[in-house]
């Protein structure tokens, strides 16, 4: 049994469209494929090393290094493309009726609500929108008047962005927890997303608001039959890094720090490896999805991935003889693709362990559920709904 796993997500690092991407609009979606054939190369020698270049089927180049880790992909059961959907299929939890989307906007009477149970006075937007573009075009309104501003996006999200001096981010907070509350039933939407922003003069192209790092994710509460609560359940301690927490309400996770970058992620993941020598360390790192996939900005997806692989290499030094590393995505977020949505594409899936005597490829997955399964398998606490464990493979 490795006595601690350290499990990274990079948010939105797709390999590839999934076989029933015409169904979402994404025939052609390729996170890492088109970033590599835009840019021409990523410095990524530890994933290189990890085998991410070796996983079957893929665009990346080959390459001549030998992998010393296990290395996949893996197919989404669920229904979905988003954040919620795709976590929590990681840990158990399969997703068959996909959750409600707005493209027209939510319904009067629903924020007619809204509107009553905050006691805003208004609102503004409430349409499909880029996020760091809906703050630029109704900013000043949002300023003048103190509406907050709602909008949803693909996903199925209802968010609301807000200057921190007009509505303070704890007020936002409150906001969001009460659409949170009214948005159940047939209105049941994946996430509350609070997006606080700010003015900033020195910004180029005219662009005069910049969201900051203190997002918050209000998620629908997960079942407990999944991997998270049966780890808490066992006794195992469950540290939650970046946005984990949002994503499962809390539901089965002891630790959680928030994150203001990857960065800071990664930092955070150091500093528990410190201090933490058992049970799960699950990390989010949100930037690749947020700050560069949903802006469509391929160079810094590239430089991104640069500077989480030198992180990353600080992490492989920390390793003990008893850690499992592993790391995943959670959907795909092309930035070279039409749109500025998530993608419907298969996730890379890299086991490393200091036992390993050399890499093993595990193919493809039919469900993010095997990497949940595997660490259940793992602790020896109760098996998942779906997903098969792989550690027999990766041992």
């Amino acid at each position: 049994m490795f006595k601690r796993v350290i499990w990274i997500i990079l948010d939105s690092v797709g390999i590839g469209e999934l076989p029933d991407a015409e169904r979402f609009g994404d025939v052609g979606a390729d996170t890492l494929g088109n970033i590599m054939k835009v840019r021409g190369h990523l410095d990524v020698p530890n994933l290189e090393k990890l085998g991410l270049f070796a996983i079957d089927d893929t665009k990346l180049p080959k390459t001549d290094v030998t992998p010393i880790s296990a290395y996949g992909k893996a197919k989404e059961l669920s229904n979905g493309k988003d954040t919620t959907i795709g976590h929590w299929e990681m840990i158990g939890i399969e997703t068959k009726q996909a959750f409600p989307t707005y493209p027209n906007g939510f319904p009067k009477e629903l924020m007619d609500e809204f509107v009553k149970r905050t006691g805003c006075k208004g609102y503004l937007g409430n349409c499909v929108a880029s996020g760091t573009q809906i703050i630029n075009e109704l900013g000043n309104s949002h300023v003048s008047t103190g509406y907050p501003i709602v909008y949803t996006s693909a996903d199925s999200v209802f968010q609301i962005a807000a200057h921190e001096d007009v509505i303070p981010v704890t007020e936002l907070y409150k906001m969001c927890e009460i659409a949170r509350e009214m948005l159940t039933g047939e209105h049941a939407v994946a996430r509350v997303i609070a997006r606080p922003f700010i003015k900033d003069d020195n910004q180029e192209d005219g662009k005069r608001y910049v969201r900051t790092a203190n997002r918050r994710d209000f998620s629908l509460m997960p079942s407990k039959e999944s991997l998270l609560c049966y780890l808490t359940d066992a006794g195992y301690r469950v540290t939650a890094i970046g946005k984990i927490e949002d994503i499962f309400c809390g539901v089965g996770i002891g630790d959680a720090v928030h994150t203001k970058n990857n960065m800071d992620g990664m930092e955070k993941t150091l500093d528990f490896m410190e201090t933490q020598h058992e049970g799960l360390i699950f990390t989010n790192l949100v930037e690749f999805d947020s700050t560069w996939g949903h802006r469509r900005d391929v160079e810094g997806y590239a430089k991104g991935l640069e500077d989480f692989d030198k992180e990353l290499g600080k992490l492989l030094e920390l390793m003990r003889q008893d850690d499992l590393l592993i790391i995943n995505a959670d959907h795909g977020c092309d930035p070279t693709f039409r749109g500025t949505d998530h993608t419907r594409e298969h996730i890379p899936v890299l086991m490393y362990h200091k036992g390993m005597k050399e890499g093993i490829n595990l193919g493809v997955l039919n469900t993010f559920a095997d990497v949940g399964a595997t660490i259940a398998d793992n602790f020896g606490v109760k098996e998942l709904m779906v997903g098969n464990s792989l550690k027999k493979q990766i041992c």
